[in-house]
């Protein structure tokens, strides 16, 4: 049996990360988990700031009466394309990124199951997002709402090409975000670290299981509505055209059954790292462990029941409103529990105030607000009466920016120094946090009387003497707030870059394994893979006398083994192959959508290329030799 390595000692030692390839060709054939993390992080900030520019655009036009600041029709571009690049450019990525840095580390792992699998899934999202956004240069931006609403999308109300940019690169980030979850998926099933029972997984590893299954159970649903839409558009088929017999509604009813299952995609991976923020940060264990899986299990099962709260004003007829009505109120029940507990970890705990503690406080808070809201939608009156005003839009906001974002941001503030070995400056992240904490709430709060006063949402200008001037007015200002917060946290990350000291790498004290290891990580992550008797490894490791009873034998493990083995080091460590061969592929598939559009030669290349990497690929070695480390 391998002797313990005492942390208490070594919690703030610094060691010199080990040296990884280097070059942009090394970027362009990486399969390192670690560094396919970074690219989602890159490209999901990217987005995010894409995103909010189109957002201030939109609150421009909108901070007076008759204003003319763009035209109608770049507006619907923008409130299009604000919403799907917010959903599927930055936060879902953005959580991807998470899923890539964090998964091996917490399960004890090397890297994920299929490295080159988690290759394609990236370069597929990337170049899927270029096509989606590809109309702002060429043809028209979709316009019609990152909902499609048929019959707004049929030939005869968006005759451009926006809306194909749309359904091409909806499909092509659904094979992306498939492909990741099988990933994922696999991983944390079958590679966690002996000792690793799945009842001593941390708790964004749950959450990120649970997402992998509403990711490829809900996704399905999207590509059959967008292959419907882009038969109706291309080959005259008649789905949902009404004049020739077919249904609009089957478009909502498709689409709104992915959709609400998308809205717990994008947050529990937040609730997974406000959950490891809390108790790092509260020094002490979380609250109901058992209790917070079982709400995340609950969440997604019911998350599948209650798509039609969304199509309360279809006419669908007062038994299945009713229905709905009570799967929507019951879903609000183990949310419930999930924020009872976060509450009972702070509790009584020795709270640290750090940048992330705070952005997962904040998390607690506003999706509070926004979870009572949501409650009052599951009432078909109240619903009525909301429907397509902004009282909808300060909802969702509250859910997805105050629930997801601010949970996201207390994730990159906790990990940061996990993957770059520099701590982010303190001082500048309270900033950021408090001018975004405020800023969201003057954006976002006074839309609530808006819309109960009357502003429909989507709306491109209004008339004076409607009282809606002063509340625009605010949020705009809100909005620029927000704006202003993001300066100072990409002026925190260059500086800290360029001029931050290096980070011990365990700067939390936290329980977990991926501390256990060097800030930035080795490229095989642990010299020796680690074996595990508890759910708070590190902390019953440096503290037996507070947490030792987390090891008695019991059904969690074998209480022989020990909390973490990392003395002995493998002779053998074998790394996989870089490999070009996913993005070969994924250009080849993005050819063959793109071709729909510009000419079928380039669908044949495409589709060429997807044959010869295919090939490629399966006749590659996946590992070279071994690594000594």
């Amino acid at each position: 049996m391998a002797t313990q390595v005492r942390y208490v000692e070594d919690s703030t030692r610094i060691q010199e990360p080990e040296a990884g390839p280097s070059g942009l060709w090394s970027w362009l054939t990486t399969v390192d988990h670690k560094r396919i993390g970074v690219l989602y992080l890159v490209t999901a900030l990217t987005f995010f700031a894409i995103g909010g520019i189109e957002a201030l655009l939109l609150r421009v036009q909108l901070s007076q009466p008759n204003n003319a600041f763009v035209s109608a029709a770049t507006y619907n571009q923008l409130f299009t394309m604000h919403g799907t690049t917010m959903i599927f450019l930055a936060v879902m990525p953005l959580s991807g990124a998470f899923f890539n840095l964090l998964t091996p580390l917490m399960i004890g792992a090397r890297d994920v199951a299929f490295p080159r699998l988690n290759a394609f899934s990236y370069w597929v999202l990337l170049f899927g997002a270029i096509l989606i956004n590809f109309g702002w240069i060429y043809g028209g931006a979709p316009d019609a709402g990152w909902f499609a609403y048929a019959n707004l999308t049929s030939p005869a109300y968006s005759p451009g090409m926006g809306v194909d940019y749309w359904v091409l690169g909806i499909q092509v980030l659904g094979i992306s975000s498939v492909a990741a979850s099988f990933n994922f998926f696999t991983t944390i099933v079958n590679m966690r670290a002996p000792g690793m029972s799945m009842m001593r997984l941390p708790v964004f590893i749950w959450m990120t299981l649970i997402t992998q299954i509403l990711i490829f159970m809900a996704f399905p649903a999207l590509t059959v509505g967008a292959t419907l839409l882009m038969f109706d558009r291309w080959f005259d088929t008649n789905f949902f055209i009404v004049e020739a017999g077919g249904m609009p509604l089957l478009w909502q009813h498709l689409f709104w059954v992915f959709g609400h299952p998308e809205v717990y995609i994008l947050i529990l991976p937040a609730m997974g790292i406000v959950s490891e923020v809390l108790q790092t940060f509260s020094r002490k264990p979380l609250f109901g462990y058992t209790a917070i899986v079982f709400a995340g299990i609950g969440i997604a099962v019911l998350g599948f029941s209650v798509w039609v709260h969304h199509m309360f004003t279809t006419g669908l007829g007062p038994v299945p409103n009713s229905i709905f009505a009570i799967s929507t109120m019951l879903i609000a029940l183990p949310t419930g529990v999930k924020i009872f507990n976060w509450i009972g970890t702070m509790w009584g705990g020795a709270l640290w105030l750090s940048t992330a503690m705070l952005f997962s406080i904040g998390f607690v808070a506003m999706f509070i607000i926004g979870g009572l809201s949501g409650v009052m939608h599951a009432s078909p009156p109240v619903d009525s009466q909301h429907q397509d005003t902004y009282f909808v839009v300060a909802h969702f906001h509250y859910v997805l920016f105050g629930g997801s974002i601010m949970g996201l941001f207390s994730g990159v503030y906790y990990w940061w120094p996990k993957f770059t070995g520099k701590l982010l400056h303190e001082g500048l992240g309270k900033v950021h946090f408090w001018l975004m904490l405020i800023g969201f709430n003057v954006t976002f709060f006074p839309m609530h009387w808006l819309g109960a006063i009357g502003m429909p949402r989507r709306i491109y200008s209004y008339g004076d003497g409607l009282n809606w001037e002063f509340w625009n007015m605010v949020t705009t200002m809100g909005s620029f707030i927000i704006g202003i917060s993001f300066i100072f946290f990409i002026a925190n990350v260059f500086i800290t870059l360029v001029l931050g000291d290096r980070a011990p790498d365990d700067p939390w004290d936290a329980p977990t394994l991926e501390w256990a290891t060097t800030s930035p990580p080795a490229l095989h992550n642990f010299d020796t893979i680690p074996v595990v008797k508890s759910r708070m490894p590190l902390w019953t490791d440096k503290y037996p006398e507070v947490y030792g009873h987390e090891s008695e034998p019991g059904e969690h493990g074998d209480p022989d083994l020990p909390d973490i083995q990392t003395d002995e080091v493998h002779d053998e460590i074998h790394l996989p192959n870089p490999s070009y061969w996913p993005l070969v592929l994924a250009i080849g598939i993005v050819m063959l959508f793109a071709g729909f559009i510009f000419t079928f030669v380039m669908s044949f290349i495409g589709l060429a290329l997807m044959f010869i990497s295919i090939w490629g690929w399966a006749l590659e070695p996946a590992f070279g030799e071994a690594d000594h480390a």
